[in-house]
């Protein structure tokens, strides 16, 4: 159902602890370890409602051999986070990545990713997800639950005249990203589409995401994660890959989460989308229209490797570009950092 993996210990003398969190097909926890080099112990296994562990219970106990545990659990609403503390001695805190809901896909936590210092990103802080349109009353109840305070929504006003934010429960702050695929469309319904196009699409469509109004528009929103009273904070935008995707990358950017990472969070958007529900899409064209549809429906490296580039040929590194073209000083990453990473 979603999972978390990083990497933890940044000091040479600890140990490298790995922790995964999914949740079974009936919604149960599944919690797994390994550490090396091999240890000898008991692994107490807290649990909490909110993110911070704040009147954690310990509601298991294993041998840290076993490298696995079940939270067995029949709550579908509220989220669970949880701190495994080895002999007393090493404490990790983990959530499952993904977060169960009936009307919105892609709905993901983005704690647990590890700094290029091996700090951990906050878990129940910020979420990415899709449209938030039509909300079915059970994951109404689950976005109460996450407290969320803001939603930073990336749609077009087109988009939102046509599926108008579904949840009222926080402060909506609009900050449209253009998306041209007007002309694409056209060709996919007309045919003429020839194999690799839809790939060559993407790349174009990212590299407009570095064009000034778009920057401009990106930089608006990285602002709001400098306000604490803003937080927990929702982004999202259609599907919760492109758009959505582009803002993961440059708030994970700013906070030294090494590029591999961001690559791998960019991509999990394929484990969390359901393509069948955009079938409709691709019914009676033919295969290289198909092809190129799926693709512009999927999340593949290859759409952010021109990005990277160019950023790179321009302004040596992502950091240089968010403080030269995105006006996001030194001062401002350390304040997101002290906000975000513990």
């Amino acid at each position: 159902m979603g999972s978390v993996l990083f990497l933890a210990g940044c000091a040479s003398h600890q140990p490298e602890i790995q922790v995964l969190c999914q949740r079974d097909g009936i919604g149960n926890y599944v919690i797994k370890w390994e550490m090396s080099p091999e240890a000898e112990g008991l692994m107490r296994l807290y649990v909490s409602d909110n993110p911070a562990m704040v009147q954690s219970l310990v509601v298991g106990y294993a041998p840290i051999r076993d490298g696995v545990m079940t939270y067995v659990t029949n709550d579908n609403i509220s989220r669970k986070y949880f701190r495994l503390s080895f002999n007393e001695t090493y404490e990790r805190i983990v959530a499952a990545r993904s977060l169960q809901m009936d009307s919105i896909q892609n709905f993901r936590d983005m704690g647990g990713y590890l700094s290029d210092r091996g700090l951990s990103t906050r878990w129940g802080k910020v979420y990415r997800s899709g449209d938030i349109h039509r909300l079915s009353e059970r994951d109404t109840l689950r976005m109460n639950a996450l407290g969320i305070k803001t939603i930073i929504d990336l749609r077009t006003e087109q988009e939102v005249s046509v599926s108008p934010p579904g949840y009222a429960g926080a402060q909506t702050v609009h900050i449209p990203i253009s998306m041209n695929t007007s002309e694409i469309m056209s060709r996919i319904r007309e045919g003429r589409v020839r194999k690799g196009d839809g790939s060559l699409f993407m790349q174009d469509l990212y590299l407009q995401f570095i064009a000034p109004d778009n920057a401009r528009a990106f930089a608006r929103a990285l602002q709001l994660f400098l306000d604490e009273a803003n937080y927990p904070i929702l982004f999202h935008c259609s599907m919760g890959k492109d758009r959505t995707g582009f803002l993961a990358f440059l708030l994970l950017s700013a906070l030294d989460v090494p590029e591999e990472t961001i690559l791998s969070d960019y991509v999990a958007t394929n484990n969390f989308t359901d393509l069948s529900r955009y079938a409709s899409l691709v019914q009676g064209l033919d295969t290289d229209a198909q092809e190129a549809m799926t693709m512009i429906l999927s999340a593949h490296e290859a759409f952010l490797d021109p990005v990277f580039r160019r950023i790179k040929k321009e302004y040596a590194s992502i950091g240089q570009y968010l403080s030269e073209e995105m006006q996001f000083t030194d001062k401002q990453k350390r304040k997101l950092k002290d906000i975000l990473l513990f």
